[in-house]
């Protein structure tokens, strides 16, 4: 009883504290401070951004990802924590593992696309989907059931390859969903957002691993993703631009070099107030005494900017992050 009292006490200064800390300018890296972060996904409405993010609580040797926390902002450098948002048991058909996730909002409702793995026998990971009339929740199972199952990507071939989902709705309203682990898959949703609408198709995107991120600026579709080549020892991101987002798409180049001390890095992508950001994630914070990694990870952000040709400036990783104004 003394140690639910201590996580509910946790979890309420978690929920009402800034989340930057003292001694550095608001802004700058990590944003997240008080705990560990990997995986994030923003989302802006209105005049204010929406930053969700997996919850790492590794002992260093594997995943421990428990549930997907919230924060927000009003002007990018000040974030107010709102504590956990969802959890995978809150899928009827999961038990563990709260993977990288997005929120888009379409006709007033926010969806909550989110990977866990499967209750058994099915024991892959999958995705799924909920819904809220709030950025912030309560977000409930939309569906009883996962959209993505693993014998819906057979040419995959292992238990993690359905992971990483990123929707994008295009001007004409239709939704898509991009996401996969060494193959990228693709898939129209139908309008109410829960439900598949045509056949799953497989995208060459060149040196492809994970951690889709769909955008569009202007006539340029964009994906944005991460990639792990043979003989690296870690992530970094690539992109590709497309006239359309079935594509076909162009591979830009690299976008960043990897993560400080993780080999895993995830992107997300805004416009907000006219200006635009990268989130990312890397292995760089300590809390007390316990060290960042490639299991503990923190979320940082960047500035973001394009060439007159709709083409991304190579992003550098900094401490000041956008406590200082961009170039």
């Amino acid at each position: 009883m003394i140690a639910l009292r201590l996580s509910a006490c946790l979890l309420a200064l978690i929920a009402t504290q800034p989340a930057f800390a003292q001694g550095d300018a608001p802004g700058s890296n990590p944003i997240i401070r008080d705990v560990f972060t990997a995986d994030p996904a923003a989302l802006v409405v209105g005049d204010r951004v929406y930053l969700y993010a997996g919850r790492d609580i590794s002992n260093d040797k594997y995943y421990n990802m428990p549930d997907w926390l919230a924060y927000s902002s009003t002007d990018m450098k000040t974030w107010t924590a709102h504590g956990t948002v969802l959890k995978p048991t809150d899928f009827k058909w999961a038990r563990s593992d709260a993977y990288a996730s997005q929120v888009v909002e379409k006709d007033g409702k926010f969806y909550f696309y989110a990977t866990a793995k499967h209750n058994k026998p099915d024991t892959a990971m999958a995705i799924g989907v909920a819904v809220s009339d709030s950025p912030t929740g309560p977000f409930v199972d939309a569906r009883g059931t996962a959209l993505i199952t693993n014998d819906m990507t057979p040419q995959a071939r292992h238990d993690w390859s359905d992971i990483d989902p990123t929707v994008f709705t295009d001007d004409d309203g239709t939704s898509w969903m991009m996401w996969g682990n060494e193959k990228a898959f693709l898939v129209k949703l139908k309008p109410n957002m829960i439900e598949l609408d045509g056949p799953i198709r497989e995208v060459q995107l060149p040196h492809y691993t994970e951690g889709p991120w769909l955008h569009k600026r202007g006539d340029i579709y964009y994906v944005t993703y991460a990639s792990w080549d043979k003989g690296d020892v870690g992530e970094y991101i690539s992109y590709a631009t497309a006239p359309s987002v079935e594509g076909p798409w162009t591979y830009r180049g690299k976008l960043t070099g990897m993560a400080e001390n993780s080999t895993t890095i995830h992107p997300a992508i805004i416009e907000f107030k006219g200006q635009s950001y990268f989130f990312y994630h890397d292995g760089g914070l300590t809390i007390g005494d316990q060290k960042g990694g490639s299991y503990r990870r923190a979320v940082r952000v960047e500035y973001l900017e394009y060439n007159p040709d709709g083409t991304i400036k190579p992003i550098v990783q900094t401490k000041a992050g956008v406590s200082v104004p961009p170039n």
